[in-house]
């Protein structure tokens, strides 16, 4: 209380209470429980995947915002995006969520691993911030000995997130970026993240023509 930060853990929420981080249509679920049946992928599509049911319900709990941003991907067929997040420095890449449900850690790599492997190392050698040698910690993980690149789910899992969702329903290859120790940086620092930042974002756009991802 007090503090320019109190409340900052709101930003994630609408105001209906709705964690748009966790927000899309939980699609691996379904792939992997149908890879375990043997009906991939004569019986169930391995990409492409239909979005639930329940989850186009009008009831169902799924924010306007997460509705808008599905439409429009369904609208336009992205190839390459990337999520820009703060709090931690390091390129997480899908999927998300670790396939063993109870494991809150688990390496859970996708068929195109090394092509996220490839992308999300891209992003982060070309971030100053990332690739400085005299970097600290932001926190208690020290991602340096990764590369600074780390798969979603082997760093902590997540249902329903947006980078999972866009690979698995609509072939787009997408990442977290992690930019920032400082979730809220003063805007006097902006213009050193944008420095720390524009090299990373331009090369990673550049990988669309160049890396396997023609759109």
């Amino acid at each position: 209380q007090g503090s320019e930060l109190a409340g900052w853990a709101m930003g994630r929420w609408t105001y209906e209470g709705i964690d748009l981080n966790h927000n899309f249509a939980d699609l691996n679920t379904a792939l992997w429980d149908a890879e375990d049946n043997d009906l991939v992928p004569h019986e169930f599509p391995n990409h492409y995947i239909p979005i639930p049911e329940y989850y186009t319900f009008a009831n169902a709990t799924v924010a306007p915002e997460t509705r808008a941003v599905i439409a429009w991907m369904q609208r336009y067929p992205f190839v390459l995006s990337a999520n820009l997040h703060g709090g931690e420095l390091v390129v997480t890449y899908p999927f998300d969520m670790s396939r063993t449900y109870w494991k809150a850690q688990e390496l859970t790599p996708t068929p195109d691993d090394g092509v996220f492997r490839w992308l999300a190392t891209v992003y982060a050698t070309a971030n100053l911030a990332m690739a400085t040698a005299e970097r600290r910690r932001c926190h208690y993980d020290d991602f340096t000995h990764y590369g600074n690149i780390i798969n979603g789910a082997n760093w902590h899992t997540v249902a329903g997130s947006m980078n999972d969702f866009s690979y698995l329903h609509t072939n787009c290859f997408e990442i977290t970026v992690e930019l920032s120790c400082d979730k809220f940086p003063h805007a006097s620092e902006l213009p050193e993240e944008w420095e720390n930042n524009r090299e990373s974002l331009l090369l990673f756009m550049e990988q669309v023509g160049h890396r396997g991802a023609p759109g």
